[in-house]
């Protein structure tokens, strides 16, 4: 990811998302850095794709049409999310779930044993705390 992306671009499909699916928009925030550091072009070894990094089998399901839009990135992200933590009710599950996809959650009825998962949780909540405590 190059330099010039930032936050501040996204604020408003952030402040949008916030609003549409009531998940604060720190977190929201936190999981953008952590997925793609900013950049709307990102694409991950498995394919996932944009600001939120989101896995193509999902895009019908969220309904994206351009996943390198970041306004639809950020709002089917968020909706996957919010998905997530009704289905978990706790904030590490459903961040877990987020990356590593809810049947791995339910398989273990706990974060999963992936380094990757739980790294990613880690340094999702390790950000959303900073946010939180500016």
């Amino acid at each position: 990811a190059t330099g010039n992306h930032s936050a501040a671009a996204y604020e408003p499909y952030i402040d949008e998302a916030t609003r549409r699916y009531n998940i604060d928009s720190r977190l929201l925030k936190a999981v953008v850095k952590v997925e793609s550091n900013f950049d709307p072009r990102a694409v991950s070894e498995k394919g996932a794709v944009g600001l939120m990094q989101i896995m193509p089998e999902n895009f019908a399901h969220l309904g994206i049409r351009d996943p390198y839009n970041p306004q639809e990135n950020i709002l089917a992200g968020a909706r996957y999310l919010r998905e997530m933590m009704n289905r978990y009710g706790e904030l590490s599950l459903a961040l877990a779930a987020y990356n590593a996809g809810p049947g791995a959650v339910d398989r273990y009825r706990t974060i999963p044993p992936f380094s990757e998962t739980q790294n990613y949780v880690t340094e999702v909540l390790r950000y959303y705390d900073s946010l939180r405590n500016r």
